[in-house]
């Protein structure tokens, strides 16, 4: 096992319906531990940067809408194995698809409104949190 680091996103959806504290509760049970947390409204600016990989298609301007339609809470999660097992929980990108007891299983709706971002590779994860987060913003105890 390895020590890794991810990115969590918890989406408009998930503030807006408060499912926020659940979705941590779940995440923190699992042995995961916050290294850094804040609520931030997305720009224009860090969302083409995140979203490049997609950003030449057609549906990037309603990811964008949807992203800045409320603030997300972005958090550093790290612990051994920790952006599979993440990923575990969070069932597969479309929540429709998504078993109950999933994350997305038991709180999103469709390929967007999906509950969270998680990162899908150690190297992303990496990337990602150096992204949304400032050195002196991410905490070791």
């Amino acid at each position: 096992m390895s020590t890794e680091r991810s990115l969590i996103l918890l989406k408009p959806d998930c503030v807006t319906k408060a499912h926020c504290g659940e979705v941590i509760d779940r995440f923190e049970k699992a042995g995961f531990r916050i290294r850094g947390a804040k609520m931030i409204r997305l720009t224009d600016e860090l969302l083409a940067e995140h979203y490049s990989h997609v950003a030449d298609k057609p549906f990037f301007p309603s990811i964008v809408a949807f992203m800045q339609s409320a603030p997300v809470i972005a958090l550093v999660l790290e612990g051994d194995d920790v952006i599979a097992k993440v990923r575990g929980m969070l069932g597969p990108t479309n929540s429709k698809e998504a078993q109950p007891g999933t994350i997305r299983g038991d709180f999103g709706e469709d390929m967007m409104i999906n509950i969270c971002h998680a990162s899908d590779s150690p190297e992303n994860g990496e990337i990602e949190v150096k992204r949304f987060f400032r050195d002196e913003e991410v905490f070791a105890y």
